[in-house]
């Protein structure tokens, strides 16, 4: 149609009308154009890019990559963090089915962006969960909770509000960690410290050089701590030197920071991996948490987290509040809604709530005697070594000791993907 042999009576005729001449202007100065100052050379010789160096893979996930080129039929990957089924699959626990379907069953909701700290419903669940149902922090208003992108965004979040607005920019955090660690520390503007805490010759906890690390660290640093089912050793302390490493660090001043990926999924109750964390809230401290719903929901692509603060009053914990949307807000605005939706439906509900406890322990259990079958499977074919860490550590995880060069020989021999350091 050529706009001008028509002649527009409406108002939005003539919006119409000027659109499409405008469109034709554009399209004919488009034509006109010269194309020449974009070159469309192979080479990348032109690219204001090309000095750009291929980046090396994550060493987790690198593992996939290569599990994925791995054209065998019995090939096996113990690199990824995530839960399997007994055939290899990934699983969607039914409440979270259930949940799902009574999401889409109501018509009321709506896409609608969150506030710059997430779902309300959300964040008050999560920390009645973490922190428990009667905690006075939580009656006292001294908790601030919001949520994140899934465990990585609520320590990066937290991260960048420690670098802007705590007088100690140094973070201790346990050797070794979760390899992301030491990454999203950094890149928030904290300076990154280790202290001990495997022993490769016990296959256990440094107790010891963890005390010794933390009594040197300077006053009122960050310590970065695993609530539970340590990431990658599976090594926890007991609830006796959760005491200890407490009763140090408050001596000391010095700031907590637990991120827990695991409630739940360590031993299969809720309470009991959250136990170290209540310590630390029980003695009227502050803290910094971060939480994940990735292992023990199984929302792993979901990214669905909190962050949450425990401060010294009310007063002090809205101000951090407010601080933290301005540290959220440039980052990504504000978080994802399904998510979020997803666990609020699950733990408001008192039999969708049980009926995820059961499913979480059996998730928990199984692991647990996983472990015991591959501890029994090793010394029944009279394994050379002593392999009981397998059924001392917890969780996901396990440091097996082999090397690297066994590791090797584990891929090429019998295609099992898994980690260079065992």
């Amino acid at each position: 149609m050529n706009p001008e042999l028509t002649s527009p009576s409406s108002p939005s005729d003539r919006r119409i009308s000027v659109l499409a001449r405008h469109l034709v202007g554009v399209e004919m100065d488009a034509q006109n154009d010269s194309i020449s100052a974009f070159p469309t050379s192979g080479s990348d010789s032109n690219s204001v890019f090309s000095h750009v160096v291929r980046g090396p893979e994550d060493p987790i996930l690198g593992v996939t990559v290569a599990y994925n080129k791995d054209p065998s039929p019995v090939k096996l990957n113990l690199g990824v963090g995530a839960y399997r089924t007994e055939e290899g699959k990934p699983l969607v626990l039914n409440v979270v089915r259930k949940a799902e379907q009574l999401l889409v069953n109501d018509r009321s909701r709506v896409k609608e962006y969150l506030p710059i700290t997430g779902l309300a419903e959300f964040n008050k669940l999560s920390a009645k969960l973490m922190f428990g149902a009667n905690c006075p922090a939580i009656q006292e208003n001294r908790v601030t909770t919001v949520q994140c992108l899934s465990g990585t965004g609520s320590l990066r979040v937290g991260a960048e509000f420690l670098a802007k607005h705590y007088h100690q920019r140094t973070i201790y955090i346990p050797q070794p960690t979760w390899g992301n660690h030491p990454k999203i520390f950094t890149l928030a503007g904290l300076s990154v410290k280790t202290y001990r805490y495997y022993d490769p010759a016990t296959r256990g906890l440094n107790f010891q050089g963890l005390l010794e690390d933390l009594n040197s660290a300077p006053s009122g640093a960050i310590v970065l701590l695993h609530a539970c089912a340590h990431n990658p050793t599976g090594v926890d302390p007991t609830s006796q030197q959760w005491e200890q490493i407490r009763k140090l660090m408050r001596s000391k001043g010095l700031m907590p920071f637990f991120d827990s990926a695991y409630q739940g999924f360590a031993s299969g109750s809720l309470d009991a991996d959250a136990q170290p964390v209540r310590m630390f809230v029980a003695d009227g401290g502050e803290l910094l948490l971060a939480q994940s719903y990735a292992k023990n929901m199984g929302l792993y692509g979901e990214r669905i987290g909190a962050l949450s603060i425990v401060c010294k009053t009310a007063d002090v914990a809205g101000r951090v509040e407010s601080q933290l949307k301005l540290v959220i807000r440039p980052m990504y605005s504000n978080p994802p809604i399904h998510g979020a939706s997803i666990v609020a439906a699950i733990l408001k509900d008192r039999d969708l709530y049980n009926e995820w406890t059961i499913e979480l322990k059996a998730m928990a259990d199984r692991i647990i005697s996983m472990r015991q079958k591959l501890f029994e499977a090793l010394r029944a074919r009279g394994t050379p070594g002593d392999w009981s860490h397998i059924v001392k550590q917890i969780g996901m995880f396990t440091f097996t000791g082999l090397n690297s060069k066994q590791v090797a020989f584990m891929t090429k021999e019998y295609h099992i993907y898994m980690t260079s350091d065992g």
